[in-house]
């Protein structure tokens, strides 16, 4: 007796069927399973044998073979446990006929019957459903095939849940589907949440930070524009607080954009971030990880941090310190916003636009052009240490900074600074503007070449002042580019059609050309 279910594989979310066959002749028990299984999918002839035997059923002791098709696609994950049960227990004669099960009887077409409900989940031993990886892109894959509804592990729900048009039935075990799939004891489906609700937590205030007023100006234009940031300064002066400032000033996450971020996550695994989120992410790398931790890929390739940064920020402390292969493989993400990751059976794209924030010290000691503490540094070994960051990945940073200390009697008689909630409605109108001017979604940071002839073109006096600070720096076509760019932000936050002289030169002030030659 045959019966066939469908599912779907994290790694191409191409169409797959589970067939399996019991043969109800004499012979002796066989149990296998084909069609490319991993471990995980190995390992699930256990699992399953045991959860039908606790659940009340009967293990068919006769020949099962069970087929994951396409033969050719290597099959990942523990998601299909539950799909095998359930047409294991049809294929036995264990589950009564009803319209609502989704078996074709052999037919090869997929079930499109509004009924048909599509199967996901872990099974433990005893028949529990334990949640599983990547349940939002599967639940969009079965909208995509024609399923109405989904039946997924509890603990999975609220990914299932932001899909419009997919109704979701949570389960905590495999009796539980059973009997909702003979009609006996139908599961209760879940509530779509609403819309307008987001998660948004500010860690740290803007209000928190005293003095730095060029660093709070770059960072605010950061927020605005979308460009990357360099900070260099010596310890303590604030650079990793104010990166920390950041998120609380970027405008919330659309509804896209975060079902974007939350299939990052749940592909990946992370459980560090609540499902569908409306606050950016913000990913902090240690300087040791590795290049894959960073980019992505692995045998079974994964998003890394640029992915998990997706629409948030990317923040890199102790520039310098991370490894040179792992800043010279930013460079391509920066410019394209996403990551190809190549393997010999298949290559995976994951998406990648994400902002680089970093901040770095002077020199190894930290204090070099410190006021008060002198350097220990010698001038090689100041040469060596700026040597680690290549002049490529500079000329991606469009504002790089240097922040001073701040002097304890001027903190000590300073007021708290203009809070976060102030900054952010000037970036939210800032905002608006160029997605009038872009489309919904698109910031400064990624114009074209097109538009910025289009929209970032200054006027008179702004093109003499840039040309003169090209000659005189020696600076590329993208760093002419970036200019106008973050002179187009300035432009937006001063609510002005065109870009001006004034706003070239706060641009090129951000240029950090200065301490960058020092260095």
């Amino acid at each position: 007796m045959l019966a066939r279910l469908y599912s779907a594989s994290l790694r191409g979310l191409d169409a797959e069927h589970v067939d399996v066959e019991v043969d109800l002749s004499k012979g002796l028990p066989c149990w296998s399973l084909v069609g490319l299984p991993e471990g995980a999918v190995r390992e699930a002839r256990d699992r399953i044998r045991s959860a039908v035997v606790n659940s009340g059923f009967e293990f068919p002791l006769r020949r099962i073979t069970v087929n994951l098709s396409p033969a050719d696609r290597r099959k990942d994950g523990s998601h299909f446990d539950l799909p095998i049960a359930i047409a294991l227990l049809k294929a036995s004669g264990q589950l009564s006929e009803q319209p609502r099960l989704p078996l074709l009887n052999g037919s090869s077409a997929p079930a499109k019957d509004a009924e048909t409900p599509f199967l996901i989940g872990e099974l433990a031993l005893d028949g529990r459903l334990n949640p599983v990886n990547g349940v939002l892109s599967l639940a969009l894959f079965a909208r995509q095939q024609g399923f109405s509804s989904i039946i997924l592990p509890k603990d999975n729900l609220r990914e299932a849940v932001a899909v419009t048009g997919l109704t979701a039935y949570p389960a905590e075990h495999l009796l539980a589907v059973a009997e909702h799939l003979s009609g006996k004891s139908l599961l209760q489906s879940a509530a779509r949440p609403e819309e307008g609700s987001h998660d948004r937590e500010i860690d740290i205030d803007m209000a928190d930070v005293r003095g730095q007023q060029q660093a709070r100006r770059a960072l605010e234009i950061a927020a605005a524009g979308g460009h990357h940031l360099l900070m260099s300064g010596p310890p303590g002066v604030g650079k990793s607080m104010l990166a920390k400032c950041l998120p609380g000033i970027l405008p919330p996450l659309t509804m896209e954009q975060a079902l974007e971020v939350t299939r990052i996550y749940s592909v990946s695994g992370d459980n560090s971030r609540f499902p569908m989120s409306r606050c950016p992410p913000l990913r902090q790398p240690h300087h040791s990880a590795s290049d894959v931790a960073i980019i992505g890929g692995g045998s079974n390739p994964r998003p890394g941090e640029v992915s998990k940064a997706d629409h948030g920020i990317l923040f890199l402390d102790e520039l310098p310190e991370h490894k040179r292969i792992v800043l010279e493989t930013l460079r391509q993400p920066l410019e394209d916003g996403r990551v190809t990751v190549a393997r010999a059976a298949d290559t995976v794209e994951f998406p990648a636009r994400f902002q680089l924030i970093a901040a770095m010290n002077p020199c190894p000691c930290g204090y070099l052009g410190h006021p008060v503490k002198p350097c220990r540094c010698s001038q090689a070994e100041i040469r060596r240490y700026m040597g680690r960051i290549s002049g490529p990945l500079l000329d991606r940073f469009d504002l790089r900074i240097h922040v001073p200390p701040v002097e304890h009697h001027e903190l000590s008689r300073m007021q708290p600074g203009e809070p976060s909630k102030k900054v952010a409605e000037r970036i939210k109108l800032a905002r608006a503007r160029q997605y009038g001017r872009l489309g919904s979604g698109n910031v400064n940071a990624r114009m074209s070449s097109s538009d910025i002839e289009r929209d970032a073109k200054p006027d008179e006096e702004g093109a003499k002042l840039i040309d003169r600070a090209m000659n005189h720096f020696a600076l590329s076509a993208r760093s002419y580019h970036r200019i106008l760019k973050v002179a187009r932000t300035i432009a937006d936050l001063d609510a002005s059609e065109s870009v001006t002289a004034s706003h070239i030169a706060e641009a090129l002030q951000y240029r950090g050309e200065d301490f960058i030659d020092t260095a």
